[in-house]
């Protein structure tokens, strides 16, 4: 929990909101980032969920994608979606927007995402 939590806070720039010192210290922790909160919480299983992700998203996606790579983030070349799909990089380009996928330190599959709807 401790190094998903500094991930969170020091690479995404997050804020811990709350967090127990107890016995409950390493089973959960409520962050914020970019103005949504969501909950951290290490599974009692290490059960693997293949199409579970969590998305973040933002108006500038090259500029995202940059910061968190100078930030030490490892992106994973990005796919086409489709026929008019686009891929520069780690960023999938498609007519609804475009994506990019990282995993955080637990190997959560994350991805930053910029709409081109408005």
């Amino acid at each position: 929990m401790d190094r998903a939590v500094k991930f969170y806070t020091q690479t995404l720039g997050g804020k811990v909101l709350m967090r127990d010192t107890g016995d409950m210290k390493d089973f959960w922790a409520s962050i914020k980032v970019s103005g949504s909160e969501f909950w951290l919480v290490s599974p009692e299983d290490k059960e693997k969920l293949e199409l579970a992700y969590s998305v973040f998203t933002i108006d500038d996606i090259k500029a995202g994608v940059a910061d968190l790579k100078a930030k030490g983030v490892k992106f994973g070349k990005g796919e086409k979606t489709g026929k008019d799909s686009k891929v520069v990089g780690p960023i999938t380009y498609d007519s609804f927007g475009a994506m990019a996928f990282f995993k955080d330190t637990e190997g959560n599959l994350l991805m930053l995402y910029q709409s081109t709807m408005s």
